[in-house]
């Protein structure tokens, strides 16, 4: 196995759940006391039960508390920088994490851990199968 091979695989490994590509409202509060407190409105890039990664204007550091607002629900959850990502557009990449697990924060179901997009479950229903041709038909 090569070295990137392997860092791959751990780094897999390090995820306690899955993620989903999900473009979700929310408000991102500094912590700190009153109304007056820093915030800013953005959108996940990816969800997962333990937290996000979001695209942030303002300065954060990491292991700095933050609490998010889901933007459909207005449900807010505490949560810590774990990860300062690239920058793109004037915004850098955050990845959060929940102070607490959140299973049902963003309302959406979490594919099963073995789930896969070759999956028969993952072919859409709603896709139409288009019929044969036969050469009576044609």
């Amino acid at each position: 196995m090569s070295t990137t091979e392997t860092q791959v695989t751990k780094v897999t490994n390090l995820r306690r759940s899955r993620r989903a590509y999900l473009s979700m409202p929310v408000v991102v509060y500094k912590d700190g006391p009153g109304p007056n407190r820093p915030s800013e409105e953005t959108c996940t890039l990816t969800v997962n039960a333990h937290g996000a990664l979001i695209l942030l204007r303002m300065p954060v550091e990491q292991g700095q508390l933050l609490m998010l607002q889901n933007g459909k629900t207005q449900q807010e959850l505490a949560c810590r920088v774990v990860n300062l990502g690239r920058s793109q557009e004037g915004k850098i990449e955050v990845g959060v994490e929940f102070e607490r697990p959140a299973q049902n924060f963003w309302h959406i179901a979490f594919p099963p851990e073995d789930w896969s997009p070759r999956s028969p479950e993952a072919k859409s229903a709603t896709t139409p199968k288009m019929p044969r041709r036969s050469p009576t038909n044609a």
